[in-house]
């Protein structure tokens, strides 16, 4: 099966580093013209020139001013936008007694809020063209909670009901809206980690390894794809058999 996207423009955010960028490069892959998002724009640019087929672009997700900005540039950069990669997103782990507002506050905004307003925005054009994918990137993690992570569970099971109702409300314009949960991936962050906690880790997967962000683009750019033009509204858990 060979994907082809040469017709699309697709952007990605939060694709600088680790999953994001893994996606960003695979659709570049696949023939999209890719925009290459992140908080700073010199290592957006730089990550865009090593993919090829991309430019890079500065945007906080959290900040809706600075969403519609972004893609309304994306789409005068490249005269359209077909496929959205919402991917950007952060941490702020702790036990739910020692959370702070602050903590709750960074961590919806950014994985949950952001998504809404980007979605919110990208739609719009998807509509008038009647063809768009938006692909959300979640975690197991919205599908089973985890301590610690009270915030950061909330905002992926949040952005799972949004991707839904998105997928309901756009069905008849053809903009088709589904999920990605990826379990646990390969990350700068994990090749951190002492090589115990990381066999550890390996040892609950039935796979036994851990995901590399390829595993997950893979999917994304299936979805964005027309060998998925009968999908919409679903979650597609890319774990290893993690959750089952």
């Amino acid at each position: 099966m060979q994907i082809d996207l040469s017709n699309r423009v697709a952007l990605v955010t939060g694709s600088t580093r680790g999953i994001g960028r893994g996606i960003a490069s695979q659709l570049a892959d696949c023939g999209a013209r890719v925009a290459v998002v992140g908080r700073d724009l010199a290592r957006a640019e730089a990550v865009a020139e090593e993919i090829g087929e991309a430019r890079g672009f500065a945007c906080d997700v959290s900040d809706l001013a600075s969403v519609n900005r972004l893609v309304a540039d994306v789409e005068k950069a490249f005269g359209s936008l077909d496929v959205l990669v919402n991917n950007a997103g952060l941490t702020r782990d702790n036990i739910l007694l020692r959370q702070t507002d602050e903590d709750w506050d960074a961590v919806i905004d950014a994985n949950l809020r952001g998504a809404f307003a980007t979605t919110r925005a990208a739609v719009r054009g998807m509509m008038k063209r009647r063809w768009g994918r938006v692909v959300n990137i979640a975690s197991v993690v919205g599908l089973t909670g985890n301590k610690g992570q009270a915030n950061y569970a909330a905002s992926k099971a949040g952005l799972i009901g949004l991707t839904k109702s998105v997928a309901k409300e756009y069905a008849s314009r053809n903009v088709l809206a589904n999920v990605v949960a990826p379990g646990f991936i390969q990350t700068e962050m994990t090749d951190a980690m002492p090589a115990e906690a990381r066999a550890a880790m390996s040892a609950g997967i039935p796979l036994e390894r851990l995901g590399t962000p390829a595993d997950v683009a893979g999917v994304v750019a299936f979805l964005a794809s027309e060998y998925a033009s009968y999908i919409t509204g679903q979650v597609l858990v890319v774990d290893g058999g993690l959750v089952m």
